[in-house]
């Protein structure tokens, strides 16, 4: 059988290797990476909203093997370019520290500023985007109409950005907590086709909480430049093992909920209320308390969701033949913890954010 394709796009903060504090370096990390090989998208690195931050992404990949073997060469290739400037690379959601923040000398930068104001200002956040491939828009529709209440669960096993601008928030994750400020982020409601996916893009833009298709941030979407589904909800994950199995994750996901649409299975009748209910609780605990179950609605232990999670996707996972290593991945996560936990681990040890910023700087670089 055909496996889909499977690419990741991760933003990282840059952080000067003195005060661990966000460094504006972008523009000059961005002169001094090589330019992509190949026809095919992936392979860059690029500069986006703030000056303190970089994307960088991986080619399409069909097995997890290569995509491991994508996003290491693509920090690699981050960690590179930044220490030819001076500075370092952290696979952090959010900046630990305080810090002024600068945005990218973009003009569409430059009107964000200009219309969403202090929502933008103080806008530093990095997250990781999944693109699986789809074979049509219809179909593209019908996964993300039945993914959604899982994606709450592959935010819980990311969950990476505990502290912000100098404290503890008490969330797993307050980058999910920011990124909903947007007013088109979050979870989103049933679409059914793609004429009415297309009309609630085209509605956004119309009522200006959208100045363009780039700017629709719901926690899965169309992308506009690939035949593909962009699954947003992730935090960036510290571990680049992590970030495999949530690739493994997404893509199990979309082939499953892409399974269910072609044979006609309606997706659940969640309402958008209760799926944000249901992701702020992923947001604020991570798997460190109960999850809102996708089959039941109900709260169950994360670890108990988790595994509802491997059985739903539990198919797709094994024809990919990716199901003993992000089962594994999964069982790994669950005990030692998502990036949060080693946050506060290492701040508890030290009572410095120079620490945590300075152990995610080292966990970013490791094989």
């Amino acid at each position: 059988m055909t496996v889909r394709s499977v690419g990741v796009e991760e933003e990282l903060l840059l952080v000067d290797p003195v005060t661990r504090r966000p460094s504006a370096v972008a523009a000059a990390v961005v002169r001094h990476s090589p330019d992509p090989t190949g026809d095919q998208p992936g392979g860059t690195v690029e500069s986006e909203l703030k000056q303190e931050q970089i994307e960088v992404d991986t080619v399409p990949c069909e097995s997890l093997e290569d995509l491991r073997a994508e996003i290491l060469l693509a920090r690699k290739r981050a960690i590179s370019a930044a220490a030819a400037v001076g500075a370092e690379v952290a696979a952090l959601a959010l900046t630990p520290l305080p810090s002024a923040l600068h945005t990218t000398a973009k003009q569409r930068y430059a009107r964000m500023a200009q219309f969403f104001g202090i929502l933008e200002w103080d806008y530093l956040t990095c997250g990781c985007h999944v693109h699986v491939g789809m074979n049509s828009p219809e179909e593209a529709v019908g996964v993300l109409d039945r993914i959604r209440p899982w994606l709450p669960v592959l935010l819980a096993l990311s969950a990476n950005s505990p502290f912000a601008q100098g404290r503890d928030t008490g969330y797993a994750s307050y980058r999910a907590q920011m990124a909903w400020q947007w007013p088109t982020a979050g979870p989103y409601e049933l679409f059914g086709s793609v004429e009415a996916y297309d009309g609630t893009v085209e509605a956004l833009i119309r009522s200006g909480a959208a100045m363009d298709p780039g700017m629709i941030y719901f926690d899965a979407r169309r992308s506009e430049a690939y035949p593909t589904v962009e699954i947003r909800v992730a935090d960036v994950c510290l571990d680049a093992a992590d970030t495999v199995m949530i690739g493994g994750l997404a893509r199990a996901l979309a082939e499953t909920a892409a399974r269910e649409w072609a044979d006609g299975i309606a997706p659940g009748p969640w309402r958008t209320e209760v799926l944000r209910g249901a992701t702020w609780r992923a947001s604020r605990y991570g798997l460190a308390d109960t999850l809102v179950h996708p089959l039941t609605g109900l709260a169950a232990p994360a670890a108990e969701v988790a595994g509802a999670l491997l059985d739903h996707a539990g198919p797709a996972l094994a024809d990919a033949g990716d199901l003993d290593a992000v089962r594994d991945q999964v069982a790994e996560v669950l005990r030692r913890g998502s990036g949060a936990v080693r946050q506060r681990s290492v701040f508890e040890r030290s009572a410095r954010l120079e620490d945590v910023v300075a152990d995610a700087v080292e966990r970013t670089s490791a094989p």
